[in-house]
């Protein structure tokens, strides 16, 4: 899958501030600015994305060696010989994801998690959920009612089309509260003085610690020592910021491997 270098969507809001005098296009265009703040700072963990991809079906041994486990499996059995010299049979079809399972499964991996699934759709007809696919957790599509999922597709056709296997989909994590409560703090935070003439963003926090005048003087923390630490200094916002990302990561944690075909997704035009 292409790297993914913004958040899909901006995160829902629930705006404690007073919001007069701001255009919604100036609104919404700071509500897209806190929310991929937040999604690099939280690890680009959080969010959905909606896509659309034509993957390849999980073949027999895909990603995993040859079970040698004699007279257990399903599907055809190829024989060989063993360290031992000895003749036995090697199960090379009936793909199960665990020996709980006692015949094969037709699926195929997605880029997960999976939230949602919006359409999957096979020779330009969509099939129905619950009935005809479901998704087993994070990311495997199986195919249900005894049928299986292509062995090829015609690539060079347009999508829902005949001979094609196109699957639209929801990928990531839902905001919760706790990320809704965040960027909407620091959706106000840098709306300060957009209403009154001002300049959003950037008159946010200004560049002063100390003030001193008629006989009061205040003290406020550098903002820079908090961005160093992956903070911002607002409660809400950093709250939440040590708790789904207490190690600071900058991005999911990822599992390559050389056998596992990725699913064809077209970016352009």
């Amino acid at each position: 899958m292409p790297l993914q270098t913004t958040a899909c969507e901006p995160w829902p809001v629930e705006l404690c501030c007073d919001t007069e005098g701001v255009e919604p296009e100036t609104l919404e265009r700071w509500r897209r600015v806190a929310t991929q703040i937040l999604w690099r700072l939280s690890g680009r963990r959080i969010g959905v994305c909606e896509v659309t991809v034509r993957p390849c079906r999980q073949a027999c041994l895909d990603g995993g060696p040859i079970s040698f486990q004699a007279g257990v499996g399903t599907g055809p059995w190829v024989p060989y010989i063993g360290v031992d010299g000895a003749w036995r049979n090697a199960s090379v079809c009936g793909c199960r994801p665990s020996g709980c399972s006692c015949s094969e499964l037709c699926e195929v991996k997605l880029q997960g998690p999976v939230h949602s699934v919006v359409r999957v759709n096979v020779d330009g007809q969509d099939l129905l959920p619950g009935v005809e696919y479901r998704v087993d957790a994070p990311s495997l599509l199986v195919r249900l009612g005894g049928d299986c999922w292509p062995k090829c597709q015609e690539l060079a056709e347009p999508e829902f089309t005949e001979g094609t296997f196109t699957v639209v989909y929801r990928l990531g994590i839902e905001p919760d509260d706790s990320a809704v409560a965040a960027v909407s703090e620091l959706t106000c935070h840098l709306l300060k003085g957009c209403g009154g003439g001002g300049s959003c963003g950037c008159k946010a926090n200004r560049n002063i610690t100390r003030l001193q005048r008629q006989g009061v003087e205040m003290e406020m923390p550098d903002p820079t020592i908090f961005y160093s630490s992956g903070l911002t200094g607002l409660p809400l916002v950093d709250l939440f910021l040590t708790t789904v990302n207490p190690g600071r990561l900058t991005r999911p944690s990822r599992v390559y491997s050389p056998d596992y075909q990725r699913p064809r997704k077209t970016t352009w035009p």
